[in-house]
């Protein structure tokens, strides 16, 4: 008799990898659906759905990733800070200035299930705007995410 076997929350942490990814003239929206993607660990035969089963991404060059169209002029944020009236809105181009980074997180943050489980797998993701990272001693691989597909390169 064959049963499905579900995996812990022990076994998940020890099985997590590190993957660095460059953000080099890489689109936004495939680039966060990779990056989600890995975080979930949905590309492993483990997956579990209510278990923080994903790899650790790191993410280099995230201030050279691209939008298409006018999106860096139309594309809008939003921020309430807590105060009546208070609403601030800036499009991507302001943002991409005032917080380099921030806008890949929110694609990613975007693409992952709300609530404490969404909390802990965005946590795992590490960016940086330039090329140099201090995750070395963690032996990171490079992951292609030219393809849906799980790759070192």
């Amino acid at each position: 008799m064959m049963r499905t076997r579900s995996t812990t929350v022990a076994e998940a942490i020890a099985n997590r990898k590190w993957w660095v990814v460059d953000l080099a003239d890489k689109n936004l929206g495939r680039a966060a659906a990779r990056i989600a993607y890995i975080l979930r660990g949905k590309h492993k035969p483990s997956y579990t759905p209510h278990i923080d089963d994903g790899d650790f991404v790191i993410v280099i060059n995230a201030d050279k990733v691209r939008l298409t169209g006018k999106k860096m002029e139309n594309k809008m944020y939003y921020h309430h800070t807590g105060y009546v009236g208070e609403l601030k809105k800036f499009n991507a181009a302001k943002m991409e200035i005032r917080h380099p980074g921030e806008i890949l997180r929110l694609a990613v943050k975007g693409m992952l299930p709300a609530g404490p489980l969404g909390r802990a797998q965005l946590s795992k993701l590490k960016i940086y705007q330039g090329a140099e990272h201090p995750h070395e001693a963690q032996k990171p691989e490079v992951l292609a995410i030219d393809s849906m597909l799980v790759k070192p390169v």
